[in-house]
Parts: structure tokens; sequence; C-alpha cells
């Protein structure tokens, strides 16, 4: 299974670019996992709901995994989690962090805080955007992840994704899985 992850600080393109690649690779996504904590919260997110995040997460991630294709997208994974209690709350559980190495994905799509950014009730840091991105940006060197930045305006962010994606499908382990030859064509 080769996973790819879009990451980065909140409104820059993710879950829009996620649901758009999976199609683009007939293969199924992962919505993010906060989000939908939050929204069925409908209150502020609190130190005790990231452990509860961090499980979703796995969770939803595990299940698409077993009706992937051989390429999973997540709209997030563990890394965010990580980001997103160290910004909020100064820490976070450390059985998460491991976790977040062990599940380390292939490939993360990193978006740059270069759109407007459009508040709804899930969002809060919009001031703080280029901030998060700092932080998502060590983080991914930390764990020694491969990432690309995806920036620009939404077409140059879908390219540039796109070539992200055909870069890693070109190595000999996508090609072993047959991914070369599952994309729909554009």
């Amino acid at each position: 299974m080769i996973r790819v992850v879009l990451t980065g600080s909140e409104c820059t393109g993710k879950t829009t670019l996620a649901a758009a690649l999976a199609e683009r690779y007939a293969t199924v996504w992962v919505p993010e996992a906060a989000r939908g904590h939050a929204e069925a919260k409908g209150a502020t997110l609190a130190f005790d709901d990231v452990e509860r995040i961090a499980r979703s997460h796995m969770a939803a991630a595990d299940e698409a995994a077993r009706h992937a294709r051989g390429l999973l997208i997540l709209d997030t994974d563990l890394v965010s989690t990580v980001v997103y209690s160290h910004h909020y709350y100064g820490s976070c559980r450390a059985w998460i962090e491991r976790e977040a190495r062990a599940r380390r994905a292939e490939l993360y799509l990193l978006h740059h805080p270069d759109v407007p950014w459009l508040p709804d009730p899930a969002r809060d840091r919009g001031e703080r955007r280029q901030e998060l991105h700092a932080a998502f940006c060590r983080a991914l060197t930390a764990l020694g992840a491969r990432s690309v930045d995806i920036r620009g305006d939404w077409p140059e962010r879908d390219a540039s994704a796109v070539r992200a994606i055909e870069t890693l499908l070109a190595e000999p382990g996508a090609a072993r899985l047959g991914l070369s030859t599952r994309r729909k064509p554009r």
C-alpha cells in the first residue's frame, strides 16, 4: 500500500485536493479526523480530544486501506495530530508520536498557506497559518518524511500534486503494485 498524505495548516485546499486525487487515481480517501471530531463535538476541542482524534484517524485509515487499490489518499494523518497537539496544548501523548513515526506515509503533500483563508466553525487560526506551516515543515523533516511543497493557485496545486504522485508511481515498488495502470485519464 502506498499512502499519500495531504498535510499542512488549515484552509489550504487539502480536502478538495484529496477528493480530486482519489477520483483521478480511482481509489479511496480518508477525510480529516480532527474536523469530523470538532464538528461532532460542537464545542472547543481540549487536550483530552487529541487521543480520540488519533484513534479515530487510525481506525478510518486502516478501514480505508482494506478498500484501497494500492494507493490510499489521506486528508491529514497522525503527523497533523501531533503538530496541532503541540501547537494548542504544548505537548502530545507519546504513543501518538510513536504511531505517527510508525505510520509514516510514502509521500506528504505539504500545502503552503498562500491561498485565502475562509473562516468556518472548525477553523480558528487563520492568522497563524505561516507559524503552523513552519511547524509542519519541522515535523516532516524530523520524521525523515518525503514531502513536496504544494503552492500556488488551484490548478498549480493540482498539477504539483499529480507530478509528485506520478513520480512516486514511476518507482519500481509502485509498478509491482500495478498502480501505474490504474489512473483515470484526465
